[in-house]
């Protein structure tokens, strides 16, 4: 019956994101986000888990907000539509409540108050499911709306500062997570300033590779960087992937990663050179936190435990974790050679 309540409420959660890309009218836009908050609420809830309990009540009460703002400034536009008085100074501001309502529903920065602290609450499928699906409704709506202005350049340098600023001094790998999704949107964001095709391709990328990287953690039920490293010692190959996917996550060619980030920067150093800059150092203090924890599980041999952890050792027979982790980590190499062959 657990099972099948998920299933349904799983379905729901798809259907409203679906609603909500193709709708024709604002409304209906905004019904398919209620559609698919409401879905996703009973599937962060667990039985005798107050952690969760707490996530589920702190993200619909964000999310809430977000919709009645969203909501506020549609009516807004629709009435005021008819004014000719200054129309065009308050369609700009509405457009910006718009966008910032949309802005917070996925996360980004500085509306990202809410996304690392829901997170810590979660399991890791249901923080795959927000770090990945959850972002399409709102980053499809708001490339409906986006110009290149002031505002959007300051959200897309707020996105990549604090999200490879926020990480550095973290030890849950669920919030090192969250805070490099914040600096991927920065970069998705920044996608819509000159072609939207480069987002598809980006987002495409960075759920593959957060769904490998993901779904090996929650295989060994890793959730701190403490148990990360006292598992790696025990399994050299596990070390080996984790690290490779650790660096493709944060961009480091010759990485799957790297490929829409060099996209952008091709598209973006014409126009936005010191932006595409800004990004491109923001970035590296991502990289950073990563390699440091590549480093510290190279050098760190053994860690004492003060709790037990119930782990599984055996990944060699499991082709799964293998071919993906293998796409992840030679994916521009078996691009550049599909390119070079067509």
């Amino acid at each position: 019956m657990t099972n099948l309540y998920k299933l349904i409420f799983l379905t729901t959660l798809l259907m409203g994101t679906m609603i909500s890309v193709s709708s024709y009218t604002w409304l209906g836009t905004w019904m398919g986000l209620e559609i698919n908050l409401l879905s996703f609420i009973p599937l962060l809830k667990k039985k005798n888990d107050s952690y969760s309990t707490e996530s589920s009540i702190k993200y619909f009460l964000v999310q809430t907000l977000a919709s009645t703002m969203f909501l506020f400034s549609m009516m807004l536009i629709m009435t005021m539509s008819n004014m000719i008085s200054d129309l065009m100074n308050i369609s700009q501001f509405m457009t910006m409540i718009l966008n910032s309502a949309l802005l917070l529903k996925m996360g980004a920065a500085p509306f990202h108050f809410w996304f690392p602290e829901i997170i810590e609450g979660m399991n890791w499928i249901n923080s795959l499911i927000l770090m990945t699906w959850q972002k399409i409704a709102p980053m499809m709506l708001l490339s409906y709306t986006l110009k290149s202005s002031n505002y959007i350049i300051f959200i897309i340098m707020m996105s990549t500062m604090i999200g490879s600023i926020g990480g550095l001094n973290q030890t849950s790998m669920r919030k090192i997570m969250a805070y490099s999704s914040i600096n991927h949107l920065g970069w998705m964001i920044s996608s819509f300033l000159n072609n939207e095709m480069i987002w598809m391709i980006y987002f495409f990328t960075y759920s593959f590779i957060s769904t490998t990287f993901v779904l090996m953690m929650n295989m060994f039920n890793i959730y701190y960087l403490k148990q990360m490293y006292s598992f790696m010692n025990k399994n050299l190959l596990v070390k080996f992937i984790m690290l490779m996917n650790m660096m493709s996550l944060g961009g480091l060619p010759p990485f799957l990663g790297f490929l829409p980030k060099w996209m952008i920067i091709q598209y973006l150093s014409d126009t936005f050179i010191y932006l595409t800059f800004f990004m491109i150092m923001m970035t590296l203090i991502t990289l950073f936190f990563y390699l440091r924890i590549m480093f510290t599980s190279l050098i760190l041999i053994h860690t004492e435990l003060n709790f037990n952890i119930m782990m599984n050792y055996n990944i060699k027979n499991n082709f799964l974790f293998m071919f993906l982790s293998f796409i992840s980590i030679n994916g521009l190499i078996l691009c550049t050679l599909l390119f070079n062959f067509y």
